[in-house]
């Protein structure tokens, strides 16, 4: 997870590596890239604030990143997932959240809108289709990237809560 260093008079906010959950620190919120037998990636629209989303949640205390994963998934949709890799960059929400994606299968069960207004399966070249959230975008933008190939977004920094 990473924390903010204190930026100087004339540089922006930075932020480094952390180790290990600290209390009151950065916490981690997860986001699952989880697709169908297509390769289509399930979009899931936010009551409040409004916009599409990875379905995911934020990680309790002493929870893994794959465990809260698995439970919000549980929770949101109605289904059990395996969790795969890490995907995407790692991307701050304000000041003290930081969004992470992973891959996931579901392995039971239909995705549902348990807590969403709507979910929607997108292609690839349908995801720019929906207004993504704007944490969610760099991790989007990472889906469509070339092999080995980062494309920075300048809308890494957000306000979604």
């Amino acid at each position: 997870m990473l924390h903010p260093t204190t930026p100087g008079p004339t540089s922006p906010r930075r932020w480094r590596p952390a180790l290990e959950w600290e209390g009151g620190g950065v916490r981690v919120v997860v986001g699952a890239v989880l697709r169908d037998g297509d390769g289509r990636v399930l979009a899931a629209l936010r009551h409040s604030p409004p916009g599409w989303e990875l379905p995911g949640g934020k990680v309790k205390p002493g929870e893994s990143e794959r465990a809260a994963l698995v439970r919000e998934l549980r929770e949101e949709l109605g289904v059990t997932v395996e969790v795969g890799d890490r995907i995407g960059p790692d991307v701050p929400i304000g000041q003290d959240l930081l969004l992470r994606a992973w891959t996931a299968v579901v392995i039971a069960g239909e995705p549902t809108a348990l807590e969403h207004a709507e979910l929607r399966w997108l292609a690839e070249h349908e995801l720019d289709s929906v207004a993504w959230l704007p944490a969610d975008r760099p991790i989007v933008t990472a889906l469509t990237a070339p092999p080995g190939h980062h494309r920075p977004d300048r809308t890494a920094r957000s306000s979604q809560p």
